[in-house]
């Protein structure tokens, strides 16, 4: 029984370097096609490089503040949501996870393992950990998804509402709903919470079923240390959390903006409204983990969405127009998602030698949180 049990491991490991083979050779063909196929079809390179060299030194001095702000704007969501975490400590589990999720193929998943591991060296408990993921991941979450919402309104107000982005917005609204009926419900009554959580840990251990994999257990009291814990926190922090969440997803679009501005694209040939569709549509593609970052996929996806809002206003030729739009998305992605992997490697540096945070966690018994109706 126990040659099985090693036999089993040991198919499980290959089988999970195969897929993780396979993510990588997956995601180096779609950034490679992209960035070889894809966008000289759009623009070619040597113009798209005119256009960045247009730019004066106070235009990129300013992206540059901006895209500071956009990474210093994540790290009070991490502070709200963990009481107790420092700035500092914030900068180097946000800077580091970040990085993982840009460079590694399913890193969201070895992200969150990393940032488990720093806040427990911090002395943090398991449970206040998995609270800080879930409350940040589902405050994001919405965010994602009620940006296209937003957009949408202010390009009626514009009367340029298109019908990709009406699409969208649509889809936003309907998994925003769903989103918060579902916790809602979870922080409503103590039973709902519990038998919300039996359900998902039910629909949890068939997955792993299928993969071979032992079923989860407890879910439904978790779910209920969770609404108790969540009550808490959200009732103490609410403000910040939901503040710092806002200011972070518009530093980034602030980015883009600027960028856009920067390289020629004027607020004629594509509005502030319109950059908001965009960046909220570009958004909901980043969210899927198809290649890390969204590398490539992203990069075509803003591409495309920006000259379809502009292809009929444009005041320049549309050569000079596809060269602007293709410049601004790659000064875009290169300050906020290339930028971000030497940063999170430093970090890492950082937490690793910062021998002065080191804690032990308080044991199971002095952290744990009756639950209560």
């Amino acid at each position: 029984q126990q040659m099985d049990e090693i036999l089993t491991e040991e198919r499980a490991r290959r089988k999970k370097r195969m897929w993780r083979l396979i993510q990588i050779v997956v995601s180096l063909a779609i950034a490679v096609g992209v960035f070889a196929y894809a966008i000289p079809k759009v623009a070619d390179y040597s113009a798209v490089w005119e256009a960045l060299r247009a730019m004066t030194l106070i235009e990129l001095a300013t992206l540059f503040a901006v895209m500071i702000l956009n990474i210093v704007s994540y790290w009070p969501q991490q502070t709200a949501a963990m009481p107790g975490l420092t700035i500092p400590q914030a900068a180097v589990a946000t800077q580091t996870s970040t990085s993982i999720a840009n460079t590694v193929p399913g890193g969201g998943v070895v992200a969150v393992g990393v940032t488990y591991a720093m806040y427990r060296s911090w002395g943090f408990t398991n449970s206040q950990v998995a609270l800080s993921v879930l409350v940040t991941g589902i405050w994001n979450i919405f965010m994602k998804l009620g940006l296209p919402v937003v957009a949408l309104a202010l390009l009626a107000v514009e009367g340029r509402a298109g019908g990709a982005l009406l699409i969208a917005a649509v889809i936003g609204v309907a998994f925003l709903l769903a989103a918060v009926v579902l916790f809602a419900l979870v922080l409503w009554k103590q039973e709902l919470a519990r038998r919300i959580g039996n359900g998902l840990g039910k629909a949890a251990s068939w997955v792993r079923k299928l993969i071979r994999r032992p079923p989860v257990v407890d879910w439904g009291e978790a779910a209920v240390r969770f609404r108790k814990q969540t009550i808490q926190l959200v009732k103490r922090g609410w403000l910040k959390l939901t503040l710092s969440t806002l200011i972070s997803h518009l530093a980034l679009w602030l980015v883009l903006l600027l960028a856009l501005r920067h390289v020629g694209v004027s607020a004629a040939e594509v509005s502030t409204a319109q950059v908001l569709g965009v960046f909220a549509f570009g958004r909901l593609i980043t969210a899927l983990p198809i290649t890390p970052g969204g590398v490539g996929l992203a990069e075509l996806g803003y591409i495309g969405a920006l000259l379809l809002a502009g292809r009929e206003q444009t005041d320049v030729s549309p050569e000079v127009f596809r060269a602007q739009v293709v410049a601004a998305v790659l000064v875009f992605r290169t300050l906020t998602y290339a930028f971000q992997i030497p940063l999170g490697g430093i970090t890492y540096l950082i937490w690793r030698r910062k021998k002065g945070w080191l804690k032990t966690p308080p044991s199971r018994a002095q952290s744990r949180v009756p639950a209560s109706s």
